[in-house]
């Protein structure tokens, strides 16, 4: 498999998953390229993508689907902000849902 980018450079045998993200009117988000959902509750998900991790915060959030074999998850509820975190930022959330989960 080749995949042809900007610069006309070409990747062989690349296999990261398509990641992309669809809101549709604040109240609905479907991700695609989820590798594993870290942690959720009704306030925000947190999740590993292709493209790193992202964090999606909100009220009243709930997951409506999930499909771990191709990496899509859909969320329903108000929409507050999505953000993708840094390796700190992460940790951080990661570590704030472990002790709530404890």
């Amino acid at each position: 498999m080749e995949r042809y980018y900007e610069n006309n450079t070409v990747n062989k045998g690349a296999t990261e998953a398509q990641h992309d993200i669809i809101m549709r009117g604040r109240r609905a988000v479907e991700i695609t390229g989820v590798k594993q959902v870290e942690s959720f509750d009704n306030e925000e998900f947190l999740l590993e993508t292709s493209m790193g991790y992202l964090s999606i915060r909100g009220q009243n959030l709930s997951m409506k689907n999930l499909d771990v074999d191709k990496g899509n998850v859909s969320i329903k509820g108000k929409v507050f902000d999505i953000v993708y975190l840094d390796e700190q930022q992460t940790e951080k959330a990661k570590g704030f849902f472990s002790k709530l989960f404890k």
